[in-house]
């Protein structure tokens, strides 16, 4: 196994151990799914649980809005949160997560946004 496999299995151990430890604790883990405003282009469906288990950090999110429901259109209402600041943060960390060949949330617009909501 070369340096650059061990360094990856490390780092999923690693993610692995620190979502086990983030979420043993019984502390609430909000909505499973979750269905965000989109703008024009039309609603996003959002796996909440799975981005939690994937990533085993909720500040990779929670630094831009709290932990609290409608959090992210209160903040863009009072001007606190830019238009496309999460969508941003998520698109940036899914194509990071494909630079890195490793499985990932959707990268194109239409792959997110729905016309329906939820």
């Amino acid at each position: 196994m070369g340096n650059k496999s061990k360094t990856l299995a490390l780092l999923c151990l690693a993610v692995l151990l620190a979502s086990v430890l983030a979420f043993a604790d019984g502390q609430p883990r909000g909505a499973d799914g979750m269905v965000l405003e989109g703008g024009d282009t039309g609603w996003v469906p959002f796996p909440h649980h799975r981005h939690q288990d994937a990533l085993g950090d909720c500040m990779a999110c929670h630094t831009l809005f709290p932990q609290k429901a409608g959090s992210i259109e209160v903040l863009k209402a009072e001007g606190k949160l830019k238009k496309k600041a999460v969508m941003n943060n998520c698109s940036k960390c899914h194509r990071n997560l494909v630079t890195a060949g490793r499985p990932s949330g959707p990268t194109t617009c239409k792959q997110c946004h729905s016309r329906k909501e939820g």
